[in-house]
C-alpha cells in the first residue's frame, strides 16, 4: 500500500483499476476490488478520505491499493485501457468529476458511474464522451455499505466493449449465489441505471407493506415489540424469507440504551427520508404509461408522512373508529402473512412491467430473468422468492405479466381471500394500508376482462368529443349526447394525441 502525491509516469503505472470517490460507498467497494486481488488505485477531492481508505486497506489485510490526492497521478497509476468508477453524488458532482477525470483519460479507457443516476443522464454523459473515445458506463450497485464491502448487486449498462473490459472485476466483487455471480449485463448506456432505479420503486414497496403489516399487528393484533420480532423471524424462515423482513426482526428486537425499558424503533420518529429513485420510478411509470400503484402508495407514503406538523394537527380535528373489531390472533398472523406476500408479488410484477416497457421502447433487450437472478443476493430486495420470478421468465420468456404465471396464479388465488380480510380489518380500525389495497386492486382491476372504463370514455366523448370504440364493430365513434351537441367531423382528427 503507498500514498503518491508526485505524478507518475505512464509507464509506471500498476493499478488494474481506479476508484474515485471514498466516502462510504466508494471506500468500501474500492476495499472490496482490492480483496479479490485487483490492485485499486484511490482519489477523492479531499485528501483526508485517501488516507482513511489506504489505512484500512492495510489494516484489512495489507491489500493491494494505493493512494492518490490528485486526478493526473490517479488516472496515470492505471494500467491501459483504463477502467475507473466513480461514486460521488447525483447529479452535477458526477459532471464536474467527469470533466476532472476524462481531461487526464484516453481514447478505449472506461469511464463507470457507480451511483444512483436518472438514466438519461448517463445517455448524455456517454454522448458527451463519444468524441474523445472514452466509453461510459452507468452501473446501479445495491447492497448498501455492507454489500459494497462484501459482495453488491451490480447492475451495469452501457457498450457491451466496455462492459467486457469491466467483466472480470465486477463478476469477482458481486454478490455470489447458488446460479452465478449477482451481476449481469443490463444493455447500452442507460439500461443499468435503469433497472437500478426500478429495484429501488420496489424497495419502497415492499418497505411500506411491511409497515403496513406492522401497524395492524400492533395496534389491531396487540403484539408487542418482542411478539412482532419473533413473527418477523419466523415469516423469515418461510416463503417471505428475505433481507428487509430479516433485518424488520432485528429492528423489532433491539433495546433502547437511551431508554432502558423500551425499543429503538418506538424512538423514531415517523419521518422518512428518500433520495429521488422512487419518485423517479413514478414518473417513469407515468411515462411509459405502465400501472406501478403499489409503488406510487409507497411515495405518497412518504410524502405524507414528511407532513409531521400537518398530521399532529390533524389529529385533533379529523377522527376514525374508536374501537377495533376483535380479532383470532392466530387467524391474524396466518392473514398478515399471505397477504404480504400476494402484496409483494403485485409489486415485484409492475416493477418487471415498467422495465420491460422502457426495455422495448429503447431496444435495450434487458433480460428480466436476468434481473430477478442478481437481485437473489447483496441487494437490498433480495428475497427467496426471486429464484421463483426468474424460474417465470425463463419458461416464458414473452411472459405478459407475473401475475399469470401459472405458480403465481395460483397462489394469489389461494392467498386472495386471507388478503381480503386483512385489508378490510385496515378499513374498519382506520388503520391506512395503502401500499396493501393497491396491490390488491391491482390484482383486481388486472383479472377483469371487463372495466367501468366504457362510462369513463363515454364522459370524455360526452364533454370533450373524443369519440369511443364499440364492443360490436370496428372503428371511432361520437355519439350527440344531448340536443346541444352536433356533428364533430373527421374523428381521426379528434383521436390524434392520444397516448
Amino acid at each position: 500500500w503507498t500514498r503518491v502525491d508526485t505524478t507518475m509516469a505512464a509507464e509506471e503505472a500498476s493499478c488494474d483499476v481506479g476508484m474515485y470517490g471514498l466516502a462510504v460507498m466508494g471506500q468500501n467497494f474500492a476495499l472490496n476490488m482490492a480483496s479479490k486481488g485487483f490492485k485499486v488505485a484511490v482519489c477523492n477531492r479531499s485528501e483526508g478520505k485517501v488516507h482513511v481508505t489506504v489505512d484500512r486497506a492495510k489494516a484489512e489485510g495489507d491489500l493491494p491499493l494505493a493512494g492518490y490526492t490528485d486526478p493526473a497521478s490517479f488516472v496515470a497509476a492505471i494500467k491501459k485501457p483504463r477502467r475507473v468508477m466513480m461514486l460521488v453524488m447525483a447529479g452535477k458532482p458526477v459532471d464536474d468529476t467527469i470533466a476532472l477525470l476524462a481531461e487526464h483519460m484516453e481514447e478505449g479507457d472506461v469511464l463507470i458511474d457507480g451511483g444512483n443516476e436518472w438514466f438519461v443522464n448517463s445517455q448524455r454523459r456517454a454522448k458527451e464522451l463519444e468524441p474523445k473515445g472514452i466509453m461510459f458506463m452507468g452501473m446501479g450497485v445495491s447492497g448498501g455499505e455492507e454489500g459494497a464491502r462484501n459482495g453488491p448487486s451490480l447492475m451495469p449498462g452501457g457498450p457491451r466493449a466496455a462492459f467486457d473490459l469491466m467483466e472480470p472485476i465486477i463478476t469477482k466483487c458481486a454478490a455470489q449465489v447458488d446460479d452465478g455471480a449477482c451481476t449481469t449485463y443490463c444493455g447500452p448506456i442507460g439500461a443499468g441505471n435503469y433497472v437500478k432505479m426500478v429495484h429501488n420503486g420496489i424497495e419502497y414497496g415492499d418497505m411500506q407493506l411491511i409497515a403496513e403489516v406492522y401497524d395492524l399487528l400492533k395496534l389491531a393484533g396487540g403484539l408487542d415489540n418482542q411478539e412482532l420480532a419473533d413473527t418477523f423471524a419466523e415469516w423469515n424462515r418461510g416463503e417471505l424469507q428475505s433481507y428487509l423482513v430479516e433485518i424488520t426482526s432485528h429492528i423489532m428486537a433491539k433495546k433502547d440504551e437511551e431508554n432502558k425499558s423500551g425499543y429503538v424503533v418506538d424512538s423514531v420518529l415517523d419521518k422518512t427520508g428518500m433520495k429521488g429513485t422512487g419518485r423517479w420510478t413514478v414518473q417513469e411509470a407515468a411515462e411509459r404509461s405502465v400501472p406501478c400503484s403499489t409503488i406510487t402508495a409507497a411515495l405518497d407514503m412518504r410524502y405524507l408522512s414528511a407532513r409531521k406538523d400537518e398530521r399532529v394537527a390533524a389529529s385533533t380535528v379529523l377522527s376514525g373508529p374508536t374501537e377495533f373489531p376483535s380479532v383470532d390472533k392466530g387467524q391474524l398472523l396466518e392473514d398478515a402473512r399471505n397477504a404480504l406476500y400476494a402484496a409483494k408479488i403485485c409489486s415485484y410484477a409492475q416493477g418487471m412491467e415498467l422495465i420491460k416497457a422502457a426495455s422495448n421502447e429503447f431496444e435495450w433487450n434487458v433480460n428480466l430473468g436476468e434481473c430477478a437472478r442478481i437481485w437473489k443476493g447483496g441487494c437490498i430486495i433480495r428475497a427467496a422468492f426471486l429464484d421463483r420470478i426468474k424460474a417465470a421468465y425463463v419458461k416464458n420468456p414473452g411472459l405478459a405479466n407475473l401475475l399469470v404465471d401459472p405458480d403465481f396464479a395460483t397462489e394469489l388465488n389461494q392467498r386472495q381471500l386471507s388478503w381480503r380480510r386483512i385489508v378490510t380489518l385496515c378499513f374498519a380500525c382506520g388503520i391506512p394500508c395503502p401500499a396493501l389495497s393497491a396491490s390488491l386492486s391491482y390484482l383486481d382491476t388486472y383479472r377483469r376482462g371487463s372495466l367501468p372504463a366504457n362510462l369513463t370514455q363515454a364522459q370524455r366523448d360526452y364533454f370533450g368529443g373524443h369519440s369511443y370504440k364499440r364492443t360490436d364493430k370496428e372503428g371511432d365513434f361520437h355519439t350527440a349526447w344531448t340536443d346541444a351537441h352536433h356533428d364533430i367531423g373527421d374523428l381521426g382528427e379528434r383521436t390524434k394525441g392520444n397516448i
